[in-house]
């Protein structure tokens, strides 16, 4: 059936959803001020209670493992903020509109003073359906149209309970969120996955390199069952194996600048800077797998690419002198001691000639083929699921405007 839309202020939305701003039924409220709060009350140690800021809010998610810390009666006395569980926190300066849905409350919380808190009280509008439309176009659009402050942006709270908000029946509302979130749930179990990949990773990578328990030819681990030992500058090392450059290993080479006009929006492939894609571009430099580290201002950064790209100047690249060398490359680089390798004054700065002269642990050459094998089918699921996420969010990112204007309906079943 053809969807027929009204005209609002909002754009065009279908006939059947309502119109109304966000006040007729949101709790929302901000901490005003901190009511004589002094420096000295914070908590060194993790006694109190957790105040949630800005910079804990990554990923549409709170990081709780860096709150600050107030005595309990601060939180007492602000019943208004005190946190609860489906609860949404929003910024509001600064950053304005960084959003995170409260799943879990894994202790008492409040917030700090450029938070809000938010949460449905009317009981026509789905917690989780009101979380989309602060993620969407249509919301980050009336927030610039809102903010206030030339140097610190601010969101009053005036202004935002007022800002206009259309939705469709509670019961089309969480089918509509169910999408997106599930969309979101798969995103995160294989963010997971990886994060348990990798720590595998470097768990073999420790077992074999620094303990010296690599399987030694009757499968077995090396030192303790006896492997030979031999002395070197920095202790003692399996037989056979040496300290060198890490040029021994590597080709170190430094990306190349792009001009501005080069940058297209809808480019082939990604520009990859120290901190990752900086934008797009119809070009490529590189089409084989390579360990990026940051070159000036960002230093100790460390990437895998495995895809066409252009790399930027900021980026220093190691190209592995063989195949079998790629893994042991990557998670010795990550070891070094990039502080002593700086030599920038007024910002971060190291040279391809500092890194190529880093020493490292040289491994018997039969050793890093085994160690290559064994990170290859790791990594490859690692990569399969990046991709996957990838492909994953474009494909949020796209229904996500189109479900919450209405441009696409969620079939809900009468009950």
């Amino acid at each position: 059936m053809k969807i027929k839309f009204k005209e609002t202020e909002i754009g065009m939305i279908p006939e059947d959803w309502k119109f109304d701003v966000l006040s007729r039924h949101l709790y929302i409220k901000g901490r005003i001020g901190w009511k004589g709060l002094q420096k000295s009350e914070y908590l060194k140690d993790k006694s109190g209670i957790a105040i949630v800021n800005g910079t804990q809010i990554q990923d549409n998610k709170l990081d709780w493992t860096d709150c600050g810390r107030v005595p309990e009666w601060r939180y007492d006395e602000s019943p208004e903020i005190q946190l609860k569980e489906r609860d949404i926190v929003m910024t509001k300066d600064g950053t304005i509109g960084k959003v995170a849905f409260i799943d879990k409350l894994p202790e008492k919380s409040s917030v700090a003073s450029g938070i809000f808190v938010i949460r449905s009280e009317s009981g026509n509008i789905d917690q989780r359906f009101l979380f989309y439309y602060f993620k969407s176009p249509l919301f980050k659009w009336l927030i610039e149209t809102r903010k206030e402050g030339s140097v610190i942006p601010h969101l009053y709270q005036r202004d935002f309970e007022e800002f206009p908000f259309a939705y469709p029946l509670i019961s089309e509302q969480s089918a509509i969120a169910k999408i997106l979130s599930d969309l979101d749930s798969k995103i995160e179990l294989n963010q997971q996955m990886n994060k348990n990949l990798e720590a595998m990773c470097k768990s073999i990578f420790k077992q074999w390199f620094i303990d010296f328990e690599f399987p030694n030819d009757e499968d077995k681990p090396y030192k303790s069952s006896g492997g030979a030992m031999v002395d070197s500058e920095s202790g003692r090392i399996p037989n056979g194996w040496k300290f060198g450059k890490y040029s021994e290993l590597v080709e170190v080479i430094t990306g190349k600048g792009l001009k501005r006009e080069e940058f297209v929006e809808n480019g082939k492939f990604p520009v990859i800077g120290a901190n990752g894609e900086l934008g797009r571009t119809d070009n490529f430099l590189f089409n084989e797998d390579l360990i990026l580290t940051g070159r000036v201002g960002t230093l100790g950064t460390i990437h895998i690419i495995r895809e066409k790209a252009w790399i930027s100047d900021n980026v220093l690249i190691s190209k592995t002198k063989s195949k079998e060398f790629f893994y042991y490359s990557y998670y010795i680089i990550k070891n070094f001691d990039f502080e002593s390798l700086n030599r920038g004054s007024t910002q971060p700065l190291i040279t391809q000639t500092d890194l190529k002269n880093q020493i490292c642990l040289i491994p018997d050459q039969t050793i890093l083929i085994l160690f290559n094998r064994v990170l290859s089918s790791i990594f490859d699921k690692i990569f399969a699921n990046h991709l996957q996420n990838k492909n994953l969010s474009q494909i949020r990112d796209s229904l996500l405007p189109k479900l919450m204007s209405g441009k696409i309906r969620v079939p809900v079943e009468a009950n």
